[in-house]
């Protein structure tokens, strides 16, 4: 037992909560997305509900590795990598929104050839961002209210990818600017430039709207939700069979695989997965399953207050709000406390690609969490670097 301890010990270091509650999620994931998927098996493979299981099993046990690989890698290297990463993203999302495949009336993926696998750009520009914008930050501490060394750079990163990304999922492209101001308000960036990262946001998601493919749909769920509010009967279809789930779900649920709505509800496995888990395991599962979250979110938030450099905290405080975040802004449109949005919740919801790089946004934070790897972008102590404060 003391063996097994100590190779545990050795070859997965970092927090281990959040080894806990991402294996936990993880191996849920696959008994919720069997469970979910079965009208789409009988649709799309012949009744053959073990496809989908195999699929997203593989899928899962890929990511985990991922992660284990990303947290065995000195989390100072991901400064290069972000950089390097975020510039290749700029003309992958220009292409992808000419010239990927259209789905849902809106161009978000592109095919990798050879291995024929499609990928959306989009979560490589977040993660890309993410670290990129910690990075410059981290280097800038010193520097941090100079506008043209410091701030321009940033502004233009931002401004650049969310654009980009909103001009076919306005979602993620709100989410990722959410996540950044965050960034930078922990980075200690003055107010009154994060007033101008806010109002140049609000111009460029605008702009995406009226010039994105995925606008109209946009405003239509904003004005679905508004109207819906005050009047039931205009209450969209997505929801309304949502809420049927949830309400049946009861305190304990009708237990695993015995989701009625899963038949009826538009995508069950991905967007709509956190009603399948109340109908299935009740407001006890649905509670759990945020609770985990809000785990993850804390022990994230716990790296930062015990890194030692500027740039691992700003890393783990980013990616961590990025994955938390979408999670909550899931189950919120599920519960009915926001428009329909099409995100999926992150490390439950049936996935390509996406998990994997969700894999490598948890690696990353516990690589910073391991304490081991000295970040070499700043010089000096922790003693005599400057603290991250709230300006």
């Amino acid at each position: 037992m003391s063996q097994f301890k100590s190779w545990i010990d050795e070859h997965f270091k970092g927090d281990p909560i959040i080894w806990g509650i991402v294996i936990l999620l993880s191996l849920f994931s696959i008994l919720v997305v069997y469970s979910a998927t079965g009208s789409l098996a009988y649709k799309y493979a012949g009744g053959n509900t073990e496809l989908y299981l195999v699929r997203h099993s593989v899928l899962v046990f890929v990511s985990l590795a991922v992660m284990w690989l990303a947290h065995k890698v000195p989390y100072r290297n991901y400064a290069l990598y972000a950089r390097l990463a975020m510039y290749l993203s700029m003309p992958l999302l220009l292409i992808t929104y000419l010239f990927g495949s259209n789905i849902n009336e809106a161009n978000r993926w592109l095919t990798i050839p050879v291995i024929n696998q499609a990928f959306q750009p989009s979560d490589l520009a977040k993660l890309a961002l993410i670290a990129a914008l910690a990075a410059m930050l981290a280097r800038r501490q010193n520097n941090i209210t100079d506008f043209k060394s410091t701030f321009l750079p940033i502004i233009i990163a931002i401004g650049i990818i969310c654009a980009l990304i909103g001009l076919a999922n306005m979602s993620t492209a709100i989410l990722l600017l959410s996540t950044c101001l965050l960034i930078m308000f922990i980075g200690r960036v003055p107010l009154k430039y994060l007033m101008i990262v806010v109002m140049v946001g609000i111009l460029g998601l605008t702009s995406a709207i009226f010039l994105g493919q995925r606008g109209e749909t946009f405003k239509s769920r904003i004005q679905d939700f508004v109207e819906s509010s005050t009047d039931e009967s205009k209450i969209p279809f997505q929801a309304e069979q949502s809420y049927i789930a949830i309400a049946t779900g009861g305190i304990t649920g009708k237990g695993p695989g015995n989701s009625e709505q899963r038949n009826s509800l538009p995508h069950p496995y991905s967007d709509f997965i956190y009603a399948i888990i109340i109908e299935e395991y009740g407001m006890i599962g649905g509670i759990s399953v945020l609770f985990l979250y809000l785990a993850l979110l804390y022990r994230g938030m716990r790296i930062v207050a015990n890194s030692n450099k500027a740039f691992g905290g700003l890393l783990s405080a980013g990616l961590s709000f990025a994955l938390v975040i979408q999670a909550l802004v899931n189950m919120a449109v599920a519960v009915g406390l926001g428009p329909i949005t099409g995100l999926p919740l992150p490390l439950l919801s049936m996935g390509g690609t996406s998990l994997v790089f969700t894999g490598i946004s948890l690696g990353i934070i516990l690589s910073v969490s391991r304490g081991d790897h000295q970040d070499e972008m700043q010089t000096g102590s922790a003693m005599n670097r400057p603290k991250l404060k709230t300006a």
